[in-house]
């Protein structure tokens, strides 16, 4: 019965003292603003005004409307204003890239410092889908480098990197000055991540084209992955990122994998919400940490 125009009238007519004045902030005629405030009247069935005062009084009814519109007004003011200004106070991310966690905290904790009234719920699990709790609206960011075909998803490119084949400083094929192909590894133990073997860019676009299947086995975390390799009990494939600070200890060694693998990483968001200022700035933050403390990354910007 009562609508918002009702209420701005009566505070602008208390603001004014006057239906011209009152018309003049509202950008209408005198005649309209009376003509509304008659209707509201007879809806109402009682008076809100004495009428030929000047400035004008409110009868003890007006006087009720015109505490509400003092109470209901800066709640919308404010609404409107955090709808228009909205930012994600809980950031839900989560990655497909696993080992992307060796320099994803690093960079979380930069992006803290300048956005502290953001909290950051992180996920890390193999088996579920990220890329579909992100449609479904239970996560915000998912960092991917799997692109899916009409997903209604936005994928904000991130860098490029390079899948490295990890061996034990003692393994044969650290001595090959060729290229390695995709049969040097026919024989070999292939530790991987749990995930469906398509995920894997070693199998997708290297061992599989070439029909190679090794012997697969899989380690649930990267630094078990890497310690194995280590002791020569098989070989990995990661991104360089997560072996640098051992193979400078000389623990292990990578190798390019044939002419090398290069994959892009994304952050994928959905498509409503990349205008986000505080997602932008997210992206951002990833990305520069990346560019300035990453070896072997592509800067695609």
């Amino acid at each position: 019965m009562i609508e918002i125009k009702h209420l701005r009238t009566i505070q602008e007519l208390k603001n004014s003292g006057s239906v011209s004045a009152a018309a003049i902030q509202l950008h209408q005629t005198q005649s309209a603003i009376s003509h509304q405030c008659n209707q509201l009247e007879k809806k109402l069935g009682f008076k809100l005004f004495i009428r030929k005062s000047n400035p004008i009084k409110f009868t003890t009814q007006g006087k009720i409307l015109l505490q509400l519109s003092q109470e209901i007004l800066p709640k919308i003011q404010k609404a409107i204003h955090n709808c228009t200004n909205s930012h994600h106070m809980l950031l839900r991310l989560a990655i497909e890239c696993h080992s992307c966690i060796q320099w994803l905290m690093p960079a979380l904790t930069i992006f803290q410092k300048s956005w502290p009234q953001v909290e950051i719920d992180f996920y890390s699990d193999m088996i579920f889908s990220p890329q579909l709790a992100l449609q479904q609206g239970n996560l915000d960011v998912v960092l991917t480098s799997e692109v899916l075909p009409r997903s209604n998803l936005f994928y904000a490119p991130m860098f490029d990197f390079e899948v490295r084949l990890i061996l034990s400083p003692n393994h044969p094929l650290v001595k090959k000055e060729e290229n390695i192909m995709p049969k040097d590894l026919a024989s070999e133990i292939l530790m991987t991540y749990p995930v469906q073997r398509y995920r894997l860019d070693i199998w997708k676009y290297f061992l599989q084209p070439a029909g190679i299947i090794p012997i697969f086995k899989n380690v649930n975390n990267t630094l078990l992955l890497i310690q194995m390799v280590s002791a020569q009990m098989g070989i990995t494939a990661l991104p360089h990122w997560a072996v640098g600070n051992f193979e400078r200890q000389g623990l292990v060694v990578t190798r390019k994998i044939g002419n090398g693998i290069w994959r892009r990483l994304y952050a994928a968001i959905r498509n409503s919400e990349k205008k986000e200022l505080v997602i932008q700035n997210f992206i951002h933050y990833i990305r520069l940490h990346a560019y300035n403390n990453l070896t072997l990354v592509r800067n695609i910007l």
